[in-house]
């Protein structure tokens, strides 16, 4: 018998937590990154990421001194112009100072959209690096990639043509 209440009791607190009642102020996995830290441009302005919630993100956390970064680079510039008409924004974010991440991008003259975030990237949650995360539309994160990859791969590019 106690078996039976105990059983019954679970079902109902199981079920009745999810009452099927979406909740109004729900927020997207961008918004929730925006609210964990906060961006700054090259110019040291702040960046709201609904900004470029027009079409899929991908934010690539990246660092100056990190060669497979630096080595996917290239790859990520080619992909950008080709999805660029599939509603896509790349955003590199580095938790490094600004005048490191301007200097490195004057030196190797690469031609990104430069973020700063300003929490570093193990309070984001973000232990390797280059880590990347694709938004949808709806700021809902559909792809996590941890690692350097070729981003103007056929294959790559397909597949973002996909999601």
């Amino acid at each position: 018998m106690k078996t039976i209440i105990f059983n019954t009791l679970c079902f109902l607190l199981l079920f009745s937590c999810n009452s099927g009642v979406t909740n109004s102020k729900s927020f997207s996995d961008l918004d929730a990154l925006q609210l964990k830290t906060s961006f700054i441009d090259l110019n040291e302005n702040n960046s709201d990421l609904s900004v470029y919630q027009n079409g899929k993100i991908v934010v690539s956390y990246w660092a100056t001194w990190c060669a497979p970064c630096i080595k996917e680079m290239p790859g990520i510039k080619k992909a950008e112009e080709i999805l660029k008409e599939y509603g896509y924004t790349f955003l590199l974010i580095s938790d490094e100072t600004v005048d490191k991440i301007s200097k490195f991008k004057n030196e190797w003259n690469f031609d990104f959209n430069f973020l700063k975030s300003t929490k570093s990237f193990e309070t984001l949650g973000v232990y390797a690096m280059p880590t990347s995360y694709i938004f949808d539309e709806n700021g809902q994160i559909i792809e996590t990639i941890v690692g350097a990859i070729e981003w103007d791969s056929e294959e790559m590019i397909n597949k973002l043509k996909m999601l």
